[in-house]
């Protein structure tokens, strides 16, 4: 139970400063130079800018989403139940929170460029922490997922996709080409950040490895590199002959090495390398106290 609860509030502090670094992207970068990069923040943007001409300054980001996101919540409520909602409530309520405190700076200064860098590493940062932490901002995947329960041969990340595009769109009419093909970098910018931050920064190899020889090749690598090896059952489809394709995942640093021993041994072996990510065990990163503790109490 200990565990349990530290645990909890771990998460809730990431989604804190992750929901921070997103506020920062959108009110320091994205607002004053208007990308729009999808989402309900991105649509606030959009209303703060129209607003202008009613509201001096515009309806600020922070009211805007609140008042998006509140009759989502209470749909999301009715529908899907509480615990559909859970965290991610938490996620949008910090993001308007963030939004309403963080003072106007105007980072980029016009600068396209910087915007669509920094404000995507910021928002990616962001984004990942808070999906670390089981959670969201709210927003356009509360909204897809409303939509999955009455369209389901659409999946959420499609109907997500597509309302998003909508809302870019406005941001093209809106702001002009422009804006919008820097919002697009952005927002790639933005998803590599958040995907290697949940994936993890340490990159590995892994290894197959097709050849007549996997005895000879597995016990030299078991020596040389002191990696585990792992032979899998197979079978050539146009030979029809059974092999042994060995499996080794090592660092980027012995990549090189395990493939001179390998064409030393066997030139003619057959190996396909691909990356992995976060590879945890016994020579690689180690098992923190929690996976320990998860595994023992499994």
């Amino acid at each position: 139970m200990k565990f349990k609860y530290k645990d909890i509030v771990k998460d809730y502090c990431l989604i804190a400063i992750g929901t921070c670094l997103v506020a920062m992207a959108y009110a320091w970068i994205y607002d004053p130079i208007h990308l729009v990069d999808g989402g309900f923040t991105g649509l606030a943007i959009v209303i703060k800018d129209v607003s202008k001409k009613i509201i001096k300054g515009g309806i600020p980001l922070w009211v805007t989403n609140i008042g998006l996101n509140a009759p989502v919540f209470i749909a999301a409520y009715i529908v899907m139940g509480k615990r559909f909602i859970g965290r991610t409530f938490f996620g949008t309520v910090m993001l308007s929170f963030w939004l309403g405190l963080l003072p106007s700076v105007n980072i980029p200064k016009g600068d396209y460029v910087i915007a669509a860098i920094f404000g995507g590493l910021l928002a990616g940062a962001g984004l990942g922490l808070t999906f670390k932490s089981k959670a969201t901002t709210g927003g356009t995947d509360m909204v897809a997922a409303l939509i999955h329960k009455k369209i389901k041969h659409y999946s959420v990340a499609q109907i997500m996709q597509f309302v998003d595009f909508i809302i870019i769109g406005i941001g093209l009419m809106i702001f002009g080409l422009r804006s919008t093909l820097y919002a697009i970098i952005a927002i790639t910018i933005a998803s590599r950040t958040s995907d290697t931050i949940l994936e993890g920064f340490k990159f590995s190899k892994a290894a197959y490895i097709i050849t007549d020889k996997y005895d000879e090749i597995a016990e030299t690598l078991l020596e040389t590199l002191d990696r585990g090896v792992t032979g899998l059952e197979a079978r050539g489809m146009y030979t029809g002959d059974e092999k042994c394709v060995l499996y080794c995942v090592v660092s980027k640093k012995e990549i090189v090495n395990l493939k001179e021993i390998v064409v030393r041994i066997d030139p003619k072996a057959f190996v396909i390398v691909s990356d992995v990510r976060e590879v945890l065990g016994e020579g690689f990163q180690e098992y923190t106290k929690e996976h320990k503790e998860v595994k023992n109490n499994a």
